[in-house]
This record gives structure tokens, sequence and C-alpha cells, in this order.
């Protein structure tokens, strides 16, 4: 007969498994979750930012493969806008999703605060790479910033802005060779050889770099800002004879007099001198040069995408930060104006969700882009303080419901300099981004504000800070090149409610820039 401790011993033995029935019971609740968590994964992200490329005059035509690999495979936007004309404040607009008056950078100067320490220390601390960061998000970037990022008052290239995981960027403004990056907080010199130096395919290598080594368990944001089509200009070997017979096109207003407009379009020469035209021609050549390294880049992260078998799971994003003219209203080249070849901007995404060959008419501003990322991600948008909104909806109406906006904000402060342009004194001060032929594109007062709609009616209103108190209004409906200016022409009524909805949205902030009815 069994003692008592021994029969104690069997009961113990019969109510503890086995260890190795334990630990075989823990691997496959391990890898039964570990499935679970692969299949709910949230989808990547990858957006492709071009550095001043235009959408009005043909800028998107070098861009062959980018357009079937992203446009006819999901989405193209026809009425994407930027919330502002240059660089730094719409790329800032681009990391908050927020108006410039709200992110407080004006333009592409230290003293406008671009990439200052008040941007670092506020708008900054809460840009969508931060969200994303926290939503587990293996964050990359790679390529041209803010134009003020990497100088010794913005703390040099040692400063990385919260929720990168990669860093790779550019100091200053966009070149192709002999520059200087930041990567991970470590200055990284670069001379002029085209194998090893050239900006656009770096930052797709190191793309593809990040791409093997990342945790295939969590999701991934990628940023690439290439240069292109941003002066210098600089092509690929293999491209600087291409487009030998382009020029610029000559339709709409090419070298027409910018008579009824703001004292700033009214004093280029017109026609134009045929230096001006030679050089504008030269310029949109080179421009369409860059962009075909850019065209190679997207194909290959494309293949590599597919490669891992991550393509159908991500969503790709292509756009610029703003337009671009050259000669519109004899105005050589450049951005800044509120017309719509410096506003409207290109925009291609795909993925999950998303027909293929679609083409959407609804108004998409860059300021919607850092919402509809983290609309993506999983994020509950009513935690964020944002004045864009998701457009996922748009896109993908299965996924998410949502409205178009009615009409939006474009805003821009001018820039200029305290004294005379040495080559052009008789311009006097208060002046920038002047040419030899003492044309000049910007000025302390060539400072605006306009809202747009595209609801009933295609219409522009916009109001100049400046001693005229200057108003430019445009029906481009009939008049699409924006030639005359209607101000004088129009319903006092209807200009009083385009002044009423300018007037708040001037100072919106959050959900009240969103608001379906001013």
């Amino acid at each position: 007969m069994a003692s008592s401790g021994a029969r104690t011993r069997q009961k113990q033995r019969q109510r503890t498994p086995n260890v190795g029935v334990r630990a075989a019971l823990f691997l496959a609740l391990f890898t039964c979750t570990l499935r679970c968590s692969e299949c709910e994964k949230p989808s990547n992200i990858v957006l492709i930012l071009a550095d001043d490329q235009d959408v009005y005059l043909g800028g998107m035509t070098p861009m062959k493969k980018t357009k079937a690999l992203i446009g006819d495979a999901g989405a193209t936007f026809s009425n994407a806008f930027t919330a502002t004309p240059l660089c730094c404040p719409s790329r800032s607009s681009i990391l908050t999703g927020q108006y410039p008056h709200n992110h407080a950078v004006r333009n592409n100067s230290l003293d406008g605060n671009c990439s200052s320490p008040l941007w670092q220390k506020g708008p900054e601390t809460t840009a969508f790479p931060v969200y994303l960061s926290k939503q587990h998000y293996q964050t990359f970037y790679a390529g041209k910033y803010l134009n003020q990022y990497g100088k010794k008052e913005t703390g040099n290239v040692g400063y990385v802005p919260p929720g990168w995981d990669q860093w790779h960027a550019l100091m200053g403004n966009s070149q192709y060779y002999n520059y200087t990056l930041s990567v991970n907080g470590k200055a990284e010199q670069h001379g002029d050889n085209y194998e090893k130096d050239y900006l656009t395919d770096l930052i797709l290598n190191r793309s593809l770099h990040f791409l093997d080594d990342r945790s295939p368990q969590r999701p991934f944001f990628i940023m690439l800002s290439p240069p292109a089509p941003h002066s210098p200009w600089t092509a690929a070997p293999q491209y600087e004879k291409n487009f030998a017979d382009v020029k610029a096109p000559r339709d709409g207003s090419f070298d027409k007099p910018g008579k009824d407009k703001h004292w700033l379009l009214r004093q280029p020469s017109n026609p134009m001198p045929s230096t001006s035209l030679n050089f504008l021609d030269n310029a949109y050549r080179k421009r369409w040069q860059t962009l075909l390294s850019v065209d190679d880049m997207v194909e290959v992260l494309v293949k590599k995408l597919e490669e891992l078998k991550e393509l159908n799971n991500t969503y790709i994003f292509y756009t610029s930060d703003n337009g671009y003219h050259t000669g519109q209203f004899s105005l050589p080249i450049d951005k800044r104006q509120l017309y719509d070849f410096d506003i409207r901007i290109p925009l291609m995404v795909r993925g999950p969700g998303i027909k293929p060959q679609q083409t959407l008419p609804a108004p998409v501003l860059n300021i919607d882009l850092a919402p509809t990322f983290l609309d993506i991600s999983g994020l509950n948008l009513s935690f964020v303080n944002m004045d864009g909104q998701s457009f996922l909806s748009q896109m993908a109406p299965e996924l998410r419901n949502g409205t178009a906006r009615p009409y939006f904000l474009v805003e821009y402060t001018g820039e200029g300099h305290l004294d005379p342009d040495p080559a052009c004194p008789k311009l006097g001060p208060g002046l920038s981004q002047c040419f030899p032929d003492c044309v000049c594109e910007d000025a302390y007062n060539n400072t605006y504000a306009c809202v747009r709609t595209l609801v009933e009616h295609n219409l522009q209103y916009c109001e100049f800070a400046d001693s005229e108190s200057f108003v430019e209004v445009y029906n481009l409906t009939s008049d699409p090149h924006q030639l005359e200016n209607i101000v004088k022409k129009v319903d006092p009524t209807l200009l009083q409610a385009m002044n009423q909805r300018l007037i708040k949205l001037q100072s919106c902030e959050g959900d009240s820039c969103r608001a379906t009815k001013i």
C-alpha cells in the first residue's frame, strides 16, 4: 500500500503538466501571437518629395516610370496644392500638418524661422515622425530637409530632429555634388564622383540598405527628398544630353504683361529679352534632365519593395514642396507667387485599398499629408493638433469616410534685402531674387494671403499686406491662366464673402481650418 506522501506526489504530478509540454504550449502561443501581430501590422509608408517640381508646366512629363508605377497603379490628384509656394515653409507644413501662420516658418531664412531654435523647440516636436515613432514605425529620412538645417545657428549637423531612427540629411539647400550630410548626427563629406556622391542615387541606395536591415515585424516610414529639379540642375552623366530640343511652354501666361497685378508683377520688361528666354529655356531643359534620376529612383524602390513582398502593404506618395514658373508674366524663373503655376503640385499615391488608374478632383493640400500618414498608422487624429485633414477617404472610400474641403488658404511672407541690389540700384531696397536684367522675383511686401475654392466656383481671392492693400481676384473657370484680375468686375457681395472666409482662415487652428462653413 502506497504511503500518504507517495500518493500526494502522484497527485501533484497529475495536476502539474510536464515542463516539456508547457514549453511547447508557450511556443505555440507565441507563434500564434506573432502571426496575428504580423497580420495586423499597419501599412508601411513611403514619401518621395521632389524639390520645386511643377505640374502646371509639364513638370511630370519626364516621369514616365513614376506615372506608371504610382499614378496608374493608384490615384492621381488633379487639384493638389501647397499651402505656401516656397521650400522651407512648405516643408514645415508637410512635417507639421499646419498652415504657416501656425508653425511660424515664414520663408527660407533663419530670421524667417527656417529650422531655427524656435522651430526646433516648438512645432518640430510635434511633427508627424514623432507620432509615427510612438506608433512603433521604423523611420528613415534621406535628402534635403530644411534650407537652414545644419548651420551653426541651428545646432550644426549634430542636431537630429525627433522621431527619426535613421537620419541622412543634407546640410543647407539642394546640391547634387560637393555637399555635407548629417548621418545620424555625424558630418559626412561628399565630393563630385558620380558613383559615390550623386545625391539622388545616394539617398536611394541608403534607403535600400535600410529596407534590408529593418525589422520585418514592425512597419516602416521612408522619406526621400532628392534635390531635383531644384537648381543648380546638375543631371547625372547619362542624362546630360536628353531633351536637347525642349523649350519652356509658350502658351498661357508666358511672357504676358502683369498689367493689373501686384506691383512686383508689373516691373518685368515685356516682351522678355532674348537673354532671359535663353536662360529660362536652358533651366527648363536641365530641370527635366535631373528628374530622370528621380524617375529611376521610383522604379528601383518599387522593385525592391516587390522583392521583399512589402509592396502590397505599402502606401507610396509622390509629390513636391511647391510649383515653379519659367517665363510666366515675364518672370524668368522661380516660385513664391500666388498663381497656379507656383501653388499647384504633383500628387500621386498607390497603396492598399486604392483602386488603380483613378484621377481624383477633390482639392488636397500638403498640410493633409501628415494627418493622412497618421491615419494610415492607426492613430486617433483627435489626439493631434493639425490644420490638415486625412485624404485616405478620398483615395480609398471603402476604408474611411470623409468629405472634401470647400475652400482653403494659401499664404506667403515675402523676402527682401535692406540694401538695394548693387546691380540694380534704381530698384531701391526691400527686394530679393533679382536677375541681371533687374527683374526681381520677391520683395518684403510680396506678402499675401489667398482663399481658394473649387466647389461651386473656381475662384481665387488674394489680399496683399502692402501700402496699396492690393487685391487680386480670378475666375479660373473662364480664365484658367489668371490673365485678368476681375476685382473691379465681380459682385461686391461675393468679394465680401471671400474676404470673410480669408479673415477666418488666416487665424484658424486645428478643427477651425477644416470647417465646412465659414
